[in-house]
């Protein structure tokens, strides 16, 4: 058994791996107690072999869990930084290191389920874009504020912009609520679909649209392109750089 790491912006995400399945999964928002969280529910797991991880946030959380990870397991965790190129992906950025890991991982999950041309959307805290050719090359990508961090910058930066409720998202609405929660979802799916209208072009032809992330299925009826909702893509492309990286490990 394997335990995979996931500590993403909002919340860290952990799934104990046995063959090709999860043992068990589970996640912990930043909100709450982490190490609690997770002592109460990792003592009840059996011991994994190793522990991978993967972590868009600070170096001290991920020194948090890794005590944890020791505490419970007796065992290192092994941080996986973005690399080059790794599971038939390679990398754009020319720092590779500056690419998220989650962007990165979340690639390799998708390259090594369908190897096809796509377009990868996270939609959560941030939202990001990545375009990835059939033969695993990343073309790039963008970030921008995902629709609920731009609702609340939005209103943070604005002192007549005040909402009592949450918005619904409609074609043109009639009050504040409505009009800022329409404005900053549509704009999200806006950017999704002029990303993926400019990259059809380099991508060979109408590439696969692939959501992940918190917010993707709230995003998705917005969306003129057909898309698939992907889950745990950082979680399933750890899987797979772990199993490239370790010779004891099962094969996908």
């Amino acid at each position: 058994m394997r335990l995979l790491l996931d500590l993403g912006n909002t919340r860290l995400k952990w799934a104990l791996r046995e063959g090709a399945g999860w043992h068990a999964q589970g996640a912990v928002g930043w909100n709450e107690d982490v190490v609690l969280a997770l002592h109460d529910v990792w003592r009840h797991l059996p011991v994994p072999s190793d522990v991978f991880g993967a972590s868009v946030v600070d170096a001290g959380r991920e020194a948090q869990v890794a005590a944890v990870v020791s505490a419970c397991f007796g065992h290192d965790t092994e941080w996986l930084r973005t690399p080059a190129e790794a599971c038939g992906v390679r990398n754009a950025y020319p720092e590779p290191g500056r690419l998220g890991v989650d962007r990165f991982l979340a690639m390799v999950a998708a390259h090594a389920d369908d190897p096809v041309s796509c377009v990868l959307a996270g939609v959560g805290t941030a939202l990001t874009l990545d375009a990835l050719t059939a033969d695993g090359r990343h073309l790039g990508g963008l970030i921008a504020p995902g629709p609920q961090l731009m609702q609340q910058s939005l209103l943070g930066a604005t002192s007549r912009v005040q909402v009592e409720r949450p918005g619904q998202v409609l074609e043109a609405a009639d009050n504040t609520p409505d009009a800022v929660a329409s404005g900053c979802w549509q704009a999200a799916a806006a950017l999704i679909e002029r990303f993926v209208s400019h990259m059809s072009s380099p991508l060979g032809g109408a590439p696969l649209l692939i959501l992940g992330g918190g917010d993707a299925e709230a995003l998705l009826p917005l969306l003129t392109p057909p898309a698939r909702l992907s889950s745990d893509s950082v979680l399933r492309g750890l899987a797979v750089w772990s199993d490239a990286h370790s010779p004891l490990a099962p094969a996908l």
